[in-house]
């Protein structure tokens, strides 16, 4: 009975310990941008899934099956990473595509498990583009080196989001 005690009381001590190596938790960026032009033609613009030629990272873009869940592209970057992705779902009238990372390298995006949604919402001649993702960093065990840190994870897909969506609102607004 005391031997009982003492590995219950041994196993409490630890608890804290054991609470703190779960490893990464799964992190969440939100950025939007508000375009002068109505949903349609910025829909327009960004509903393809088979084209990223408004995101000043995006160098070239090979991929096939459209805008078809599952669909693929293969994203190659201006820094000359590359980026694969998967269609998950795509919803013309609603004006939004999901999709995921199927492949990337940590060092090009330090991510893990990326999934993302794109959409756009109208009211009259204004409409608001909100782009979304959840994902891990890039290292999943612990103690991660900065640069795939979840500061670091963060960091990136908020700076690869608002590139996209500044460069999309120039685009749009300036007729493109």
């Amino acid at each position: 009975m005391v031997r009982a005690a003492a590995l219950g009381l041994a196993a409490l001590a630890l608890f804290p310990t054991l609470a703190l190596a779960h490893g990464p938790t799964r992190q969440k960026v939100t950025e939007t941008v508000e375009i002068n032009a109505p949903a349609d033609k910025v829909w327009a613009v960004v509903g393809n899934f088979q084209d990223m030629s408004w995101h000043p990272a995006v160098a070239k873009l090979a991929g096939n099956g459209g805008n078809d869940a599952n669909a693929t592209r293969t994203l190659t970057l201006t820094s000359g990473g590359t980026i694969d992705e998967k269609l998950i779902q795509s919803d013309p009238d609603k004006k939004l595509y999901k999709y995921e990372i199927a492949k990337v390298d940590p060092k090009v995006l330090p991510v893990n498990n990326y999934s993302s949604t794109l959409s756009v919402k109208g009211e009259g001649d204004k409409s608001t583009v909100e782009w979304k993702g959840a994902f891990y960093r890039g290292f999943m065990n612990n103690d991660p080196p900065p640069e795939l840190s979840d500061e670091a994870a963060v960091k990136a897909v908020k700076g690869v989001y608002r590139g996209g969506l500044d460069a999309l609102k120039q685009k749009v607004e300036a007729g493109g």
